[in-house]
C-alpha cells in the first residue's frame, strides 16, 4: 500500500469533506475519520446555513456582517467576516450542485427561516437536520472521487514536520501506520467532550488543536466557548440533545420554573438575542428563582407546521416522553461550540507551512467572542474552500519525494489511569461553565489538570485512541484555564 499523500486531511466533518472535494482532482489526498464517516458535529448540526443568496431587497450581505458582528462583541475579525458573508451564495450554489436539498416554498423558491441574531430570515435548511443532509451529500462527492482515499476509524496519534512536508502515525484498526504527505489539513472539529454535558458528537476531543499546539502552531481564543442556552434538559447523558435555535425563531417561548417568560428582563430581543445573551439570562434567572427548571413553548402554535418544520426534534422529545406540540420541554444551557483554536488567516493558513486548519478547529475570528447561529457550516465550508485554492496553487511546486519521520517510543508502555478524563471534565464544568467562577477555583482546577497533562505529556502509556483522546483533553482544558487565569 502506497502511503505518500499530496495531501492529507484529519477530519472528515463538513469542512474536511469539502476541502477533499475542492481539491484538485490530480491530486492524491488521503481523508481521515476518526470513527464513522457520518460521525461528527456537523451531521448534528440542526439549523441551517446563514447566507444572502438571491435575497429580498430587505436584506443585504452588509446586514449580514452587521449582525455577526453584534453577536460577537464587535471582536471579530472584519477581513474575514467580509469574506464569509461575500462568499456565501457561491457556496450555497456549489453544495447545491452537490445535490444539497434545501427545503423549499410553494412556489419553489428556497426557505429562509429566522435564528436568533439575526435580522432578517437568511437561513437555509432541511427541515431540522441539515448538518446531517449536508455531510452526506458531501460523502457522497468524496466517496465518488477516485482521488480521495478515506479512512474510517483512524485515530491520529502523532504527527511531526519533516523536509518534505509532514509524517502522520495513526491508529487505524487498531494497528499502526506512518503516513507522509505534502500538505496537512486540520478539520478536527471542536472540543466539546472536555465538559461533562455537550451536545457535541463523541468524536470532539479538540485531538487537532491539541496536536497544533504541540507541533508549535499559533492557538487563540480557546477559551471563547460557546453555551447553547436550548439544550434537552437531560442531565443524565453526556451528549445532550440540541434543541435548535430556530425552534425559537419560530415562535417558542423561554419560561423559568414557574412558567413565566422572563427574557424581557434581560435583553428587548426576548428569545432571539444571541446565543450567549440567552444563556448567561439564564443563569441569572436561575440564581433568581433558586431553580434550574427551565422550558421551551412553542405548543400554543399550529401543531402540523411543527411537526413538519421539526420532525427529527419532534421524533427524539417523543422518545424522551415530551409532545413538543402539547407541552413546554426542559432545556438549560449546555456547551456547544468553540469560537477560538488553532489560528489561521483568511487562506486558513497556520503559522506552520503548508499545515492548515479549518472549520471549529480554527481560529479565523468570524465569530468574534460570541459566533453567531447558522455561521458554523458557512464558515466550514468557505474557508476550507480558500484552503483547498492555496493548495491547488502550490501542488505543482511540492517536492517529488517524501521524508518520513520516527515514531520509535522508548520506554515499557503502562495502561491508562481510570478516570482522567472525568475529572478533567468536572473541572471544566465546575469552574468555567456559561458564567466562571472565582479566580481561586479556576486556578485551583488549572493546577491540578496542569498536572495531569504532565503525567500524560511525560509517561509511556500504551498508545490506544483513549489515551489520544485523554491526552487531548488535558492539553486543551490546560490552554482554556490558563487564557483565563
Amino acid at each position: 500500500m502506497d502511503l505518500n499523500f499530496d495531501v492529507v486531511i484529519v477530519g472528515a466533518g463538513a469542512a474536511g469533506l469539502y476541502s477533499a472535494i475542492n481539491l484538485p482532482k490530480s491530486a492524491n489526498v488521503l481523508l481521515l475519520s476518526k470513527k464513522e464517516l457520518t460521525l461528527c458535529n456537523s451531521a448534528l448540526a440542526q439549523g441551517g446555513i446563514a447566507a444572502v443568496y438571491k435575497a429580498p431587497d430587505d436584506d443585504t450581505t452588509q446586514l449580514h456582517t452587521n449582525d455577526t458582528l453584534i453577536a460577537g462583541g464587535f471582536r471579530n475579525n472584519t477581513e474575514t467576516v467580509k469574506i464569509l458573508v461575500n462568499s456565501a451564495a457561491d457556496e450555497i450554489e456549489e453544495i447545491i450542485s452537490f445535490g444539497m436539498d434545501f427545503d423549499k416554498n410553494p412556489d419553489g423558491t428556497l426557505h429562509r427561516t429566522l435564528e436568533g441574531g439575526h435580522c432578517r430570515n437568511r437561513i437555509f435548511h432541511h427541515k431540522d437536520s441539515t448538518g446531517f443532509e449536508l455531510v452526506k451529500k458531501l460523502s457522497a462527492e468524496v466517496m465518488s472521487r477516485d482521488n480521495i482515499t478515506v479512512w474510517e476509524n483512524a485515530v491520529l496519534c502523532d504527527m511531526k514536520e519533516t523536509a518534505t512536508g509532514f509524517s502522520f502515525d495513526i491508529l487505524k484498526d487498531d494497528e499502526r501506520k506512518v503516513v507522509n504527505s505534502h500538505f496537512a489539513v486540520m478539520a478536527t472539529g471542536g472540543v466539546g467532550r472536555v465538559y461533562e454535558y455537550t451536545t457535541n458528537s463523541a468524536i470532539a476531543t479538540g485531538d487537532g488543536i491539541a496536536m497544533a499546539y504541540r507541533m508549535g502552531a499559533d492557538i487563540e481564543n480557546l477559551h471563547l466557548i460557546q453555551f447553547h442556552p436550548t439544550a434537552f434538559n437531560d442531565f443524565s447523558h453526556r451528549e445532550c440533545f440540541l434543541v435548535s435555535e430556530s425552534v425559537r425563531g419560530e415562535g417558542a417561548y423561554l419560561l423559568n420554573c414557574m412558567g413565566e417568560r422572563f427574557m424581557h428582563n434581560y435583553d428587548d430581543r426576548l428569545e432571539l438575542a444571541p446565543r450567549d445573551v440567552v444563556s448567561h439570562a439564564i443563569i441569572e434567572e436561575s440564581k433568581k428563582t433558586c431553580s434550574k427548571k427551565f422550558f421551551l413553548d412553542i405548543s400554543y402554535k399550529d401543531s402540523e407546521m411543527v411537526r413538519n418544520r421539526f420532525p427529527m426534534i419532534y421524533e427524539k422529545l417523543l422518545a424522551e416522553g415530551y409532545d413538543l406540540t402539547k407541552e413546554p420541554i426542559p432545556v438549560y444551557p449546555c456547551q456547544h461550540y468553540l469560537m477560538g483554536g488553532i489560528d489561521v488567516n483568511a487562506n486558513a493558513e497556520t503559522s506552520i507551512q503548508n499545515l492548515f486548519a479549518v472549520g471549529e478547529c480554527s481560529h479565523t475570528g468570524v465569530h468574534g467572542n460570541n459566533r453567531l447561529a447558522s455561521n458554523s457550516l458557512l464558515e466550514a465550508l468557505v474557508f476550507s474552500h480558500r484552503a483547498s485554492n492555496v493548495i491547488a496553487e502550490r501542488i505543482a511546486d511540492a517536492p517529488t519525494d517524501f521524508a518520513e519521520a520516527d515514531f520509535i517510543r522508548s520506554g515499557e508502555e503502562k495502561e491508562l489511569p481510570h478516570g482522567l478524563r472525568t475529572e478533567i471534565r468536572h473541572i471544566m464544568q465546575s469552574t468555567y461553565f456559561v458564567i466562571p467562577e472565582s479566580k481561586e477555583k479556576l486556578l485551583a482546577g488549572f493546577e491540578r489538570v496542569k498536572e495531569i497533562k504532565s503525567i500524560l505529556d511525560k509517561e509511556c502509556f500504551v498508545m490506544s485512541r483513549d489515551y489520544v483522546e485523554a491526552r487531548s483533553l488535558a492539553t486543551v482544558a490546560y490552554i482554556i484555564l490558563k487564557e483565563v487565569i
